[in-house]
């Protein structure tokens, strides 16, 4: 008849006598006469729960949401007096179904957070916010009379996937391969048009190449005939130098002078004719 009730850390214990509380706390043991006494076990700790939802989106296309809510009881009494968790002293398993509905009702306090949230989003907005998305759920929550009332805390919501129909997916897919197909195209269109580009400019470089050395050639052939036309000015001047004196010379002299300079050079002369009628041309000419 007599028992021991030794509490968790983890549990917030509430002590019944003859249907009147006559203790509660964290964590509390004691000893129960068991024809009287009644039991009530919270849990403390943090609790997660999944969920799956079908919603629409502001353009009308169906999505379904999946995540998980963590969440803890922040007012025991209160949670106690609404739902029993009224447990066995000697198994601590609760006598009825109730602890069993808060998830459910946390989870229609999420799932009508979530419509919210999704039905003023498009359905592209909607698979690529999931994170913004669990944000403003979790604030919706927190900001909860509802939640509150049950004396539930959220801590957080995970929205971990958002997935349209798989038609819809299908043509999502093909869209979003067509935009990277025009991509791949443009990239190559403006990889092609830069190899052009940039040998239009080797072209250009080569051509300017190709005009200056014709430049620095002409520079060149101008500075030959230039240097050409003074060697030969300077070759005349030489020349005009060396005969000018013989022209005022008398020509028999320079005739003696000739005859003079061949037999200085006989050695090397193989054979010289002189016919009588050279020799009187010679003479003649000269006497003229």
């Amino acid at each position: 008849m007599f028992g021991y009730y030794k509490g968790e850390p983890t549990e917030y214990v509430i002590r019944y006598v003859r249907g009147r509380l006559v203790r509660e706390g964290r964590g509390l043991s004691f000893f129960y006469y068991a024809p009287t006494a009644a039991i009530a076990s919270i849990p403390m700790n943090t609790q997660d729960a999944d969920f799956v939802f079908n919603e629409i989106t502001a353009n009308f296309q169906a999505v379904t949401v999946q995540g998980q809510i963590t969440y803890r009881i922040t007012e025991p009494r209160r949670l106690a007096l609404l739902l029993d968790h009224l447990v066995n002293p000697r198994t601590k398993t609760f006598r009825s179904r109730d602890p069993a509905k808060l998830p459910v009702r946390i989870i229609n306090l999420v799932q009508e957070a979530t419509r919210t949230e999704i039905q003023r989003l498009p359905l592209e907005d909607a698979l690529r916010l999931r994170a913004d998305v669990a944000r403003s759920i979790t604030s919706r929550l927190r900001a909860s009379a509802d939640l509150a009332g049950l004396g539930v805390e959220a801590l957080n919501v995970f929205v971990t996937a958002v997935r349209p129909t798989p038609e819809v997916a299908k043509a999502l897919e093909a869209d979003y391969r067509e935009t990277l197909l025009k991509k791949a195209d443009q990239a190559i269109y403006h990889r092609r048009a830069s190899a052009v580009e940039e040998e239009r400019k080797i072209r250009e470089n080569e051509l300017g190449t190709d005009i200056a050395l014709e430049q620095e050639r002409g520079n060149l052939v101008d500075l030959k005939v230039a240097n050409l036309a003074k060697e030969a000015e300077a070759d005349a001047k030489a020349l005009d130098a060396r005969i000018g004196p013989y022209r005022t010379i008398d020509p028999r002299t320079l005739l003696a002078l000739g005859l003079k300079s061949l037999g200085e050079n006989a050695a090397k002369i193989g054979n010289l004719t002189i016919t009588p009628d050279l020799l009187s041309t010679l003479l003649g000419g000269s006497k003229e």
